[in-house]
């Protein structure tokens, strides 16, 4: 298709769509040619999307009918629909699509972690480091335990806390640096901490008062430096996509991650604020946090695996994220 000729021929109808777009108020007939300009021009991009797709011409149409039909059907109001579909259909596509970085972050996590708490808990000079003996005995007698008293105000404290450094991850996560620092640092903390209290003989209170909300917990970090580390990634090897492009799409997704974490968040910080410092058995308070780990990873695979075979993304739909050109690969 010569595109040149094709606009030379229709971008009369464009140019008088936008007019009429752009009008504050229109009168009957406006009105009808609006709406017949409107299924006109849907036609020729449709036509320039199969034939030529030309990405400025492509955006250029994408937007004035995102325009006119804003002006046709007026504000769109988010209906519970919205929200449900966001919720069983974009969250676990974006979610799902992580899945083997968030497993990469697992495992190099827990290894750093293990290899940390092993040296803190074999080295007496390493041990020595964590504080003086009288300050380790308090923290693992006293501070330790005393920390996960049941409360609403500390449930909203870890909430907060944990959506902070899954924010971080998130939103540097094209850095490619602060996740892996902030990983790093957690693990590093995490096995410091539990290798201090293995030196002390309380390696079994550090595992029961941890298992129950951080399996939730420490994943859904995991998921937010995946997302991250994955964004960083897209900028080095986008692909057949355009850097650009990538970058844009994966940005998007990421976000959707991000706001899908909040839930994570919200569950594993209740766990944390009501389950782990309760006087229920230990056996009773791991299986409880197996259980919310069990539904998180059931709601990823089982609706993100149905979504992505479907094409979704996490991604915005075209209408609001815009047309790209199609690419090969």
């Amino acid at each position: 298709m010569d595109l040149d000729a094709f606009s030379a021929v229709h971008s009369a109808a464009w140019d008088r769509l936008a007019v009429l777009v752009r009008r504050r108020r229109l009168d009957g007939a406006e009105a009808d040619e609006l709406v017949r300009l409107y299924q006109e021009v849907a036609t020729h991009l449709s036509t320039v999307r199969s034939a030529a797709p030309d990405p400025v011409l492509v955006t250029r149409l994408s937007d004035l009918l995102t325009r006119a039909r804003t002006r046709i059907s007026g504000a769109h109001d988010p209906a519970w629909s919205d929200v449900v579909r966001f919720a069983t259909v974009s969250v676990p596509a974006a979610l799902y699509r992580v899945r083997w970085w968030t497993l990469g972050v697992t495992v190099a996590f827990l290894l750093v972690s293990v290899v940390a708490g092993w040296h803190v808990a074999t080295d007496a000079e390493a041990l020595a480091a964590m504080g003086t003996p009288s300050a380790q005995e308090r923290y693992v007698q006293e501070a330790f335990a005393s920390y996960y008293d049941p409360d609403v105000s500390f449930a909203a404290m870890v909430w907060t806390n944990n959506a902070w450094i899954s924010a971080l991850l998130v939103a540097f996560g094209v850095t490619g640096v602060l996740p892996a620092y902030v990983l790093w640092q957690n693990a590093f903390s995490v096995g410091t901490t539990g290798g201090m209290m293995a030196a002390h003989g309380e390696l079994d209170l550090f595992l029961t008062l941890i298992a129950p909300h951080g399996q939730l917990e420490l994943t859904s970090v995991f998921v937010a430096g995946a997302a991250g580390l994955k964004t960083f990634w897209t900028l080095v090897d986008p692909g057949p996509r355009r850097r650009g492009a990538a970058l844009a799409q994966e940005g998007r997704a990421l976000v959707t991650c991000a706001v899908g974490l909040v839930g994570a968040l919200a569950l594993s910080g209740i766990v944390e604020g009501f389950v782990t410092g309760s006087g229920l058995p230990w056996w009773l308070k791991i299986a409880i946090g197996t259980v919310a780990l069990a539904a998180f990873w059931t709601y990823v695979l089982v609706l993100g695996r149905r979504a992505v075979a479907a094409g979704e993304t996490g991604d915005l739909d075209v209408d609001r994220a815009g047309a790209v050109v199609p690419t090969a690969g």
